[in-house]
């Protein structure tokens, strides 16, 4: 069976221009020295990196990188770091192939090679004088933080900030202390799940979506901001949608599959789209169709 797809030009937010160093040659990687390192899950790291020439590394939220271990690979890793700091790029990565398990054995003073910044951008303005709502899932958090970070910093801007998350245990939840940071605020909504208990955990248990149907914002009035495995976003999107959320002020990101991040090499390929190029943030009123074709 057939299926409509949408015009890529609708499909997502318009691509922000490349810092000045990366538009001169996107294929090249730049060199950059790590700083620290953390473990922050036992699969799960992050680095913090600085340009070996000292140049600032300007992003938006929600925009990857391509992380180069010489000698190994690369791989597209999101910006987890504060935008409003671009002395120090962050990325916190989970060890899923020889490449980030690689990067996690690095310590301080290697030198890893960095393309970008790519893609979209989390449109946070849009949600100016609404309220804020960001669901992540495992890992998916790492991406959304620097979402969080603006719109932190311009709290003012903003109704409602809520901050649901979702993990699988206890043990699997990331940054765990900026959760319980956030929480502690009096403008601040946070509310946690997990898919199962472990250990002491006294908290919530069962799928994201249990926090969303909960509410806590104004479900007409809200902008949302979806991160996690493509199922748990699916889901996710469905249930703001259920709770009244208009289809338009749902956004996901699906990265995914990508090698030279510059629309060359197709790996990343969706519907008519290519999610390194017109990705990886989408608007999920254009995307709906697409996360129900199997396989694609």
């Amino acid at each position: 069976m057939g299926i409509d797809l949408p015009d890529p030009a609708v499909i997502a937010p318009a691509a922000p221009a490349p810092a000045p160093a990366a538009a001169a040659d996107p294929m090249t990687p730049r060199p950059f020295r790590v700083l620290r390192t953390k473990r922050e899950l036992s699969d799960t790291f992050t680095l913090w990196l600085e340009a070996a020439d000292g140049t600032p590394f300007a992003f938006r939220p929600g925009q990857f990188n391509m992380v180069y271990t010489f000698g190994v690979g690369e791989v597209p890793i999101s910006i987890s770091g504060d935008p409003a700091d671009p002395s120090v790029l962050v990325h916190t990565i989970r060890s899923v192939g020889k490449v980030t398990e690689a990067l996690g054995r690095l310590g301080p003073g290697a030198t890893v090679g960095i393309r970008g910044p790519f893609g979209s951008a989390w449109p946070v303005e849009v949600a100016d004088g609404h309220d804020a709502v960001f669901v992540a899932g495992g890992v998916g958090l790492a991406p959304l933080r620097p979402a969080i970070y603006r719109v932190l910093a311009q709290r003012a801007k903003y109704g409602n900030v809520v901050i649901l998350y979702g993990a699988r245990t206890p043990e699997d939840m990331l940054f765990a202390r900026e959760l319980q940071q956030w929480r502690g605020r009096f403008d601040v909504s946070v509310h946690v799940t997990v898919d199962r208990v472990t250990g002491h955990w006294g908290g919530k248990v069962g799928v994201v979506t249990n926090l969303i149907k909960a509410g806590g914002f104004d479900r007409r009035d809200a902008v949302a901001f979806v991160c996690g495995p493509e199922v748990m976003m699916r889901y996710a999107a469905e249930a703001l949608v259920e709770r009244g959320t208009a289809r338009e002020n749902v956004w996901l990101s699906m990265e995914r599959n990508m090698k030279c991040a510059v629309g060359f090499c197709g790996h990343c390929q969706f519907g008519p789209t290519f999610v390194c190029r017109d990705g990886p943030v989408y608007r999920y009123d254009a995307l709906e169709k697409l996360l129900t074709v199997w396989e694609l």
